[in-house]
C-alpha cells in the first residue's frame, strides 16, 4: 500500500497577549492508503489544530514548521490558490457541526453540485445526476427530492449525511473527521459511522478520524495517536493500545471510561488536576505534575517518543522514562497504575427499595403543544404529545436514569416537574406532597427547596458576572437563611464538592469546565434538597473531568442520602451511575425496570437498537457485536414491537 500522507515534526505556534502559544509541538506519522488513523486526547491538546494544519485552513497568524507531504507532494509553502486545487478533490473533512459545516441560504443540491464543479467539468444534468447519486449513497431518502431542500430541514444526523456526500464527492484520497459523531445521539452516531466506513470503502481513502471517545478509536481505527499538551504521548497499532498500554496517560483515559458492557459498579479513575498552559512549557514531562507514577528524573527533560517492544510488536512508541516498568494489565509493581478511588457505601444500599420513601412521584404525566398554521393570522391545525402518560417514582437515595433521543421527551418530562405543573389527570408529588395543593408563593418556595437541578452546560448554567461564592449563596438568601450560616454553608459546600473555599471570591471563568460543573452541584445542594434533577451533567466534559464529576456524584449519594432523576442519551454513563433506567420514546416509557434488568436483558427493539449503538472501548469485542441500525427517517417503535 502507497503513503497517502506523511507527517513529520509538525509544529504550529499562535501569538497571543501572554506569549507563544505552542498548539502542536512536533507530530509525526504516516498514513496509507485505507487505513484509519485515530487521534484522541483531552480539549486542548492539539488534535483539532493538526488536522486544520494539514488541510491549510488555520488563519494567517498561525506559525507552522515541519513537513506535510499529500500523495508525494509538500502542501507547506503552498499558496491558498494551490491548496483550494488539492482540498475538497483530493483530501475532504467531514466537521464537528454539520450546521455550520452547511450554507444555510443554499439548497443541499447546490452545495453538492458545487463539490463537484469546482473540481470537475460536469454538464448540469451529470452533476445533478452525480449528486442524487451521492445523498442515495449516504442513505437519504427521496434524494431526488430532498436535493432542493436547505440544510435547516434536515436533522442533525441527516445534516452529517449530506457532508459525508459532499466530502465523498470526487473520491478524495484522504478524508479527515473532526469529532464528526459528538452532537449526534448515539444511534445516528452508529449510522455515522457505518456511513464513515462506507465511504472509506467506496474511496479507498485513508482516514483520520479524531475523538475522545475511546470507544469509536476501538470500532474504526487501525492505529490510534494519543496527544497531549501538543504532542503526540503514545502512538500504536490500536489493539497493541488498548491491551498493552504503556502511557500513564493513555491508562488514565481508558479508567476513565465507564463501560455499557460491565455490570460490576466501581469508582471511574479520573486524571486529576488540567493540562498545562501551551505557553513557556519548561523541558519536562508536561503530563508529570497530573501523573501518579511520576519520580524526580520525569522534570528533568521532557522525554522523547521511542519505540517499546510489547509482545513481540516494535511498532510502538511511548513517551515515557517509566514505559517499560508497567506491564500489560496497566499496572507497576502489582499494583494499578491510577489508584482506584475509595467511595463510602450508602447505609440505604441495604434497605430494601419498597421500606424508603419516596422522594419524587409522577403519575400519568402529560404534556402537549399546540401544532399552528399561518403568518399572519395563526390557526391550530393539530397538537404534538411531547409526553404521553408516562408514571414513575424515585425512592430515597435511588437514581433514575430517563434515556433516549433527542426529541423523545426526556427533557419536557423534566421541566414538567421543575416547573410544578399541575396535571389535569395526574399528578407530581414532592416528598409527599402533590403540586395541585400549592396555594401560593410561599408554600411553591418551600417546595422548591426539595427539588434542585443541574444543567448541562456549567458555562451556561453559571452568571459570568457573579463570585462563586455568590452564585452557591444565592438559593440559600433566597429562603431566609442568615449571612453566618451562609458563610458557613458556602464553605462547607465547596469543600464537599472539592473545590478550594479559598477561591470562592472567583468568578467561574477562572475554573476548568469540571470544576464549574462541581459549583453548579455545590448550588444544587445548597438548600439540602432531598431530590436532584440532573440534566445531562456531563456530556460536556472530557472523560477524564466526567469521570470525577460521576464518582462526586456516586460520593454525594452515599453521603447524603440524596435522590437523582438523571437524563442523559450515554447509556455507558447510566449504567454506571443509575439504579433504574426508564427508555423513552416519541414520549411514552417503552421499558422501565432495574438497571441492570434492563441492560442485560432488553425487551423492546427500541432499548435494543440504544444499547447496541454504544461503543464499547475493546476492539476485538466491539467489531464482532451485532448492530442494530435504526431506520435513517424514524423508527416506529410500536409497530415493531407489535410484529
Amino acid at each position: 500500500m502507497s503513503t497517502v500522507l506523511s507527517v513529520r515534526d509538525l509544529r504550529v505556534s499562535f501569538p497571543s497577549e501572554a506569549g507563544r502559544v505552542d498548539a502542536v509541538r512536533g507530530v509525526s506519522f504516516d498514513l496509507e492508503e485505507g487505513r484509519t488513523l485515530g487521534i484522541v486526547g483531552e480539549s486542548g491538546s492539539g488534535k483539532s489544530v493538526t488536522s486544520l494544519a494539514i488541510m491549510g485552513l488555520l488563519d494567517d497568524n498561525a506559525k507552522i514548521s515541519g513537513s506535510i507531504i499529500y500523495d508525494g507532494q509538500e502542501l507547506l509553502g503552498k499558496s491558498d490558490k494551490q491548496l483550494s486545487v488539492i482540498r475538497g478533490n483530493g483530501m475532504a473533512m467531514v466537521f464537528q457541526d454539520p450546521l455550520t459545516s452547511l450554507t444555510p441560504v443554499f439548497t443541499i443540491g447546490d452545495q453538492l453540485i458545487e463539490a463537484l464543479t469546482v473540481h470537475r467539468r460536469l454538464s448540469k444534468k451529470d452533476a445533478w445526476d452525480r449528486s442524487v447519486e451521492l445523498l442515495n449513497l449516504v442513505g437519504i431518502p427521496e434524494a431526488e427530492r430532498r436535493m432542493k431542500s436547505f440544510p435547516h430541514e434536515f436533522s442533525g444526523g441527516m445534516r452529517q449525511r449530506v457532508v459525508i456526500a459532499i466530502a465523498m464527492a470526487n473520491n478524495p484520497k484522504l478524508i479527515i473527521a473532526d469529532e464528526p459523531t459528538t452532537a449526534l445521539d448515539v444511534t445516528i452516531q452508529a449510522q455515522i459511522l457505518e456511513l464513515m466506513e462506507k465511504a472509506q470503502e467506496e474511496t479507498g481513502a485513508a482516514m483520520i478520524i479524531i475523538t475522545h471517545d475511546m470507544g469509536v478509536v476501538a470500532k474504526t481505527a487501525d492505529d490510534v495517536l494519543v496527544m497531549y499538551a501538543g504532542k503526540p504521548v503514545e502512538q500504536a497499532p490500536v489493539r497493541e493500545l488498548f491491551y498493552r498500554t504503556r502511557m500513564p496517560y493513555s491508562i488514565g483515559l481508558l479508567g476513565a471510561i465507564p463501560r455499557v458492557d460491565k455490570t460490576e459498579k466501581v469508582p471511574l479513575i479520573p486524571i486529576k488536576g488540567n493540562p498545562p498552559l501551551l505557553i513557556n512549557l519548561p523541558d519536562a514531562c508536561p503530563f508529570a505534575a497530573r501523573c501518579p507514577i511520576a519520580i524526580e528524573a520525569c522534570v528533568q527533560r521532557e522525554p522523547d517518543l521511542l519505540p517499546v517492544t510489547t509482545g513481540g510488536h516494535t511498532d510502538h512508541s511511548v513517551a515515557c522514562i517509566r514505559a517499560d516498568d508497567i506491564d500489560d494489565e496497566g499496572r507497576i509493581g502489582g499494583l494499578p497504575v491510577f489508584p482506584i478511588p475509595e467511595i463510602p457505601e450508602s447505609g440505604l444500599a441495604k434497605v430494601p427499595r419498597e421500606d424508603r420513601p419516596i422522594t419524587l412521584e409522577a403519575v400519568n404525566l402529560n404534556k402537549t403543544f399546540p401544532l399552528m398554521k399561518g403568518a399572519l393570522f395563526k390557526r391550530k391545525v393539530g397538537e404534538v404529545h411531547a409526553v404521553k402518560g408516562i408514571s414513575f417514582d424515585i425512592r430515597q437515595g435511588e437514581t433514575l436514569a430517563i434515556v433516549g433521543e433527542s426529541g423523545s421527551g426526556k427533557t419536557t418530562t423534566l421541566l414538567q416537574i421543575m416547573d410544578l405543573v399541575a396535571q389535569e389527570n395526574g399528578d407530581i408529588r414532592i416528598g409527599g406532597t402533590s403540586v395541585a395543593d400549592i396555594k401560593n408563593r410561599a408554600e411553591e418556595r418551600k417546595l422548591r427547596r426539595d427539588l434542585q437541578i443541574v444543567f448541562q452546560d456549567p458555562m451556561g448554567a453559571l452568571d459570568p458576572r457573579m463570585t462563586v461564592w455568590d452564585i452557591i449563596a444565592e438559593p440559600m438568601f433566597a429562603i431566609g437563611m442568615s449571612k453566618d450560616d451562609v458563610f458557613d454553608r458556602v464553605e462547607e459546600l465547596m469543600g464537599l464538592v472539592g473545590l478550594d473555599p479559598a477561591h470562592s471570591d472567583r468568578f467561574p471563568q477562572a475554573f476548568s469546565g469540571g470544576q464549574r460543573q462541581r459549583i453548579g452541584i455545590a448550588r444544587a445542594l445548597s438548600t439540602n434538597p432531598k431530590i436532584v434533577v440532573l440534566d445531562e451533567p456531563v456530556s460536556a466534559l472530557d472523560v477524564s473531568i466526567q469521570a470525577g464529576v460521576i464518582n462526586l456524584l456516586d460520593e454525594l449519594k452515599a453521603k447524603l442520602g440524596l435522590s437523582y432523576l438523571f437524563v442523559a442519551h450515554d447509556l455507558a454513563v447510566v449504567r454506571h451511575i443509575a439504579d433504574r433506567v426508564a427508555v423513552m420514546y416519541k414520549g411514552a416509557f417503552v421499558e422501565h425496570g432495574d438497571v441492570d434488568q434492563v441492560f442485560d436483558d432488553p425487551q423492546h427493539p427500541y432499548t435494543k437498537a440504544l444499547l447496541s449503538a454504544i461503543p464499547i472501548p475493546d476492539p476485538d469485542l466491539e467489531r464482532t457485536r451485532e448492530r442494530i441500525i435504526l431506520p435513517v427517517e424514524g423508527f416506529d417503535a410500536e409497530a415493531v414491537a407489535a410484529s
